[in-house]
């Protein structure tokens, strides 16, 4: 109750126009769908998506109803954009990362091989210009953004045979999205995009010989530790992922400013639970592949030749990728300057104090 009348109180006063609107306006019910790009199996993705529209159903008092689909209940997990986008849903929950054929630039939204971390990421949508770009990246396709929650920093995968070197990249089949799929590519690996519930089976069958996902809770979610056995950390290319709440501009343009807010909080607070749950289940998850998963699973470390020269190639793949469009540009010109100006701050803090702890 008392977050309900906070988020109302906020948004009537912040924004004045609701208190003057008719009140058959101010009552009136709205209902809208929601898909999804996650199987039901991801607990914690799905789960952010359903928590998201029982956070708008209490906040609004019932007058903002989200029916949430998850991926192939309604639409299938890679075409949420295309249904929001016609007005065949009011909005989706994905990540951005996906539309890189419709704007190079919406990569930059999701991670950036060896970027920021999630707290660096947090900054620079909310006080680094990140997420004034995002809008106006989405503009053009009459799409409202919001972060809707990052995964932490990622694990970097599995593969079935052990990786040695560079050489062992070339010829590989592995699924792996965005910016982090590109460099692979550079590195001779043959890159598929699998949506998550597909990962397993293509694993399993010999399709792919690897593929990154989230992290341990998730991975094991997904099954992905019956199909490989070399686990390797840590997550270079997506070191601070996040996820998306995306609405038709239309749709919500036509809600009261009381509405909108919510829909803003929703998406704040959300974000900020689902760091929260996936740092805690994947401790426990990380803890039961170390102990019941013991001679099964072997969790290793990138090799030091392979992270030098991944990291090599992500330079050359960032440049050429921010020259695709004039947008891409914008957007890795924003990423980079803010990374260079936080990287210093984040060494000092975070870095000094897990250095003195581990020590």
């Amino acid at each position: 109750m008392q977050r309900r009348t906070l988020i109302r109180n906020l948004s009537l006063g912040a924004a004045g126009v609701v208190l003057a609107a008719p009140a058959v306006q101010a009552q009136k019910k709205y209902r809208w769908r929601l898909a999804t790009s996650w199987t039901p199996a991801l607990d914690v993705l799905q789960g952010n998506a359903v928590r998201f529209a029982k956070v708008v159903d209490e906040m609004s008092e019932g007058r903002l109803k989200i029916q949430v689909y998850a991926a192939g209940e309604l639409i299938p997990a890679f075409g949420v954009f295309d249904a929001v986008l016609q007005g065949t849903l009011q909005m989706f929950n994905a990540a951005a990362y996906y539309w890189a054929g419709k704007e190079p630039a919406t990569q930059w939204f999701t991670a950036m091989p060896f970027g920021l971390n999630p707290r660096g990421m947090y900054a620079w949508y909310y006080q680094g210009g990140g997420l004034k770009l995002w809008e106006e990246t989405y503009a053009a396709f009459d799409l409202i953004p919001r972060p809707a929650g990052t995964t932490g920093n990622q694990m970097g995968g599995w593969f079935k045979n052990k990786l040695e070197s560079m050489a062992d990249l070339q010829g590989l089949k592995f699924r792996i999205p965005g910016l982090g799929g590109k460099v692979y590519a550079e590195a001779g690996t043959t890159v598929v995009l699998t949506p998550g519930g597909e990962i397993f089976p293509a694993l399993e069958r010999g399709v792919i010989d690897g593929s990154e996902w989230v992290g341990p809770h998730d991975d094991m979610k997904l099954g992905l530790h019956n199909a490989a056995s070399y686990y390797y950390y840590p997550g270079w290319h997506e070191p601070g992922t996040t996820g998306e709440f995306t609405f038709n501009r239309k749709a919500y343009e036509e809600l009261p400013a009381d509405l909108k807010a919510i829909l803003d909080y929703a998406a704040s607070y959300c974000s900020e639970q689902m760091l929260a749950e996936y740092e805690a289940k994947n401790v426990v998850a990380l803890n039961t592949l170390r102990t019941r998963y013991q001679g099964q699973v072997e969790i290793l470390p990138f090799p030091a030749e392979v992270m030098g020269n991944l990291r090599t190639l992500a330079r050359d793949v960032l440049a050429e990728e921010a020259n695709r469009s004039p947008m891409a540009k914008k957007v890795h010109e924003s990423f980079t300057k803010f990374q260079a100006q936080i990287s210093p701050w984040a060494e000092m803090t975070d870095g000094a104090y897990h250095r003195l702890v581990r020590g």
